[in-house]
């Protein structure tokens, strides 16, 4: 229920309403065994993927840290960086499409989430002009100050792919890989020129498309970009691979625990 606060509470009675499985005390302990077995393999996965993390982030800094000598250009010598679709007035009836689009909330720092994407309608003649290719680093405009510019590279897993107004797109030309430039814009040289060119609101900071095409990047020869990024990709797969498993064991887990509670499984007996 909604308080006078307007925040939802419960009270007393509906804990003492509350039914519980009735299910026997060695029966509680087994389920209970069978629960903390999960964790305790979760948890060693867990210790792994942070030694990764650690890895990762060293090996990211040393890959710009072989830097002396680079030469540095603005993003928009070596990249084109677009704003996407502008919300609220969407097109009706005949040359319009709806189609999947990515927002502030998608675009994470060094990931895309798109456990949750909501759809826009445009015109078909919009569709080229807005939609992602695989390869595109994708910026957020606004947030937090020290989250402004946090983004990842775009890896094609929606077919068609718009993006929001408040998402900058760059699209890197031959003299630079999207990889190093996201390992750059997402490092602390990065994150200083966003925070030191952001404008700060009440709420808010943000930052406009003349700043990040302004934006000084090193470019390396694009072999060495790759040289640099290659243990960097290794670490980020194997870091990959322990999260699909972790996420799979958090699955298994809770469905084994339902199935026990339900009496649909008998806990082991060792």
């Amino acid at each position: 229920m909604r308080g006078t606060s307007g925040q939802y509470k419960i009270s007393k009675t509906d804990i003492q309403r509350l039914e519980a499985p009735k299910v026997p005390l060695e029966e509680q302990r087994r389920i209970v065994a069978a629960h903390a077995a999960f964790e305790r393999r979760i948890g060693v996965l867990e210790q792994v993927l942070s030694k990764l993390e650690v890895a990762r982030e060293a090996l990211s800094a040393q890959a710009l840290g072989q830097g002396a000598g680079w030469r540095f250009a603005p993003l928009d010598e070596v990249a084109t960086v677009a704003a996407g679709v502008t919300l609220g007035s969407e097109p009706v009836g005949e040359g319009t499409i709806e189609l999947p689009y990515l927002r502030v909330a998608n675009v994470l720092d060094g990931r895309i989430d798109t456990a949750d994407v909501k759809s826009v309608r445009i015109l078909q003649a919009q569709r080229e002009r807005f939609a992602l290719r695989e390869g595109d680093l994708l910026l957020t405009e606004g947030g937090d100050l020290d989250k402004l510019g946090r983004g990842a590279v775009w890896d094609g897993r929606i077919d068609v792919c718009l993006y929001q107004n408040h998402v900058f797109r760059v699209r890197c030309g031959a003299r630079m890989s999207p990889d190093f430039l996201a390992l750059y814009t997402s490092s602390a040289e990065g994150r200083a020129y966003f925070q030191r060119v952001g404008k700060q609101t009440t709420n808010l900071a943000s930052i406009n498309s003349t700043q990040v095409k302004k934006m000084p990047v090193p470019v390396p020869p694009v072999e060495e970009q790759e040289r640099l990024l290659g243990p960097i990709h290794a670490v980020r797969s194997r870091i990959a691979v322990i999260e699909r498993h972790i996420a799979k064991l958090r699955v298994v887990q809770q469905g084994a625990v339902e199935d026990l509670l339900d009496g649909k499984a008998s806990t082991p007996t060792h």
